[in-house]
Order: structure tokens, then sequence, then C-alpha cells
């Protein structure tokens, strides 16, 4: 008898391990910021941006590309040499898009039919008549002014940039 307990136990604490191996394999999911339009920061390149957009109208000096979308326009910067090396990051992220900024030009949207008032992703930030609302974990920020929709940026999450450091 003795033999068939310690056999039930062992078999108790090897399911309990697999289940808790499998809960954990659950959770673990990697860290992605909101991509737009299949355009996602720390994994997009140039290359990808210009299949999806097209060619742009216009770039800057430091290669900051501007395209003409519906509603607005957008501008797509990348990840330079500068910033892998201030903020400690793999080399291979040099070239990837750091940031995506959507200008609405004539948005009707606001926070309130954005459902952001109430939605404890965001943190919220008020300035005037400027409204931030910020969610680190997708990051994603959302800027109102006098109540509507101005810009929407599309940057790396807080944990992506935890994951990207050397």
């Amino acid at each position: 008898m003795r033999r068939s307990t310690k056999q039930s136990r062992a078999s108790l604490v090897t399911a309990i391990l697999l289940v808790s191996v499998f809960a954990c394999a659950s959770f673990a999911t990697d860290v992605r910021a909101a991509s737009w339009n299949g355009i996602e920061p720390f994994k997009s390149r140039r290359d990808d941006v210009l299949k999806i957009l097209g060619k742009p109208v216009g770039e800057s000096p430091d290669g900051v590309l501007r395209f003409n979308v519906t509603g607005g326009s957008v501008q797509v910067s990348f990840v330079n040499e500068r910033f892998v090396t201030a903020k400690r990051l793999r080399p291979e992220l040099a070239g990837t898009v750091l940031e995506i900024v959507l200008q609405h030009e004539h948005s009707s949207d606001t926070a309130e039919s954005l459902k952001l008032l109430k939605n404890r992703d965001f943190i919220r930030d008020d300035a005037r008549n400027i409204s931030t609302f910020r969610d680190p974990k997708d990051g994603i920020v959302y800027t109102f002014i006098e109540g509507t929709l101005k810009t929407t940026r599309y940057t790396f999450a807080d944990g992506q940039l935890g994951r990207a450091r050397r």
C-alpha cells in the first residue's frame, strides 16, 4: 500500500507540474505593439512600409516618410543607430519602424466615441484644451484637441522596449 500511495503522490505532483507548465505557457505571450495597416513598431522595415503605403509624398532629412491617406496623413519614423545606442537596443533593430503618427484632418471621433474614458488600459493627461490617452502596454497614444481626435501614435510597447535591449 505504501508503494501505491507514493505512486499516487508522484502522479499528483507530475499532474500539477504539467498543469502549471501549460498555464504559464498560455500566459507567456510575445509582447507586441499595436500595429496600423500591418505596420508594427520594432518589426516592420522601410521596404514593408513602402509595400503597404506606396510611394511617400515626402521624406525628411532624418528619414521620416510622409504619406497621404484617407482622412489625413501619416508619418513613419525609423529606429536609427543613435536610438539603438542611447536605449542599448539590439543592433538588428536599426531600420525598423519606431513610430507611426496619423494626423486626422476631419475626424469626428472623441474620447467618448472611442470608449476611452472608462478604459483602464489608458492613462489620461489633460493640459488646457488637449487630452491624451496613452496605453503603455500596446504603445498607442490618442491626442484630442478641443475634444476631437487629431493624432494617433503607434509606437513600441513598454514591455517590448525591455525585451529589445541587449
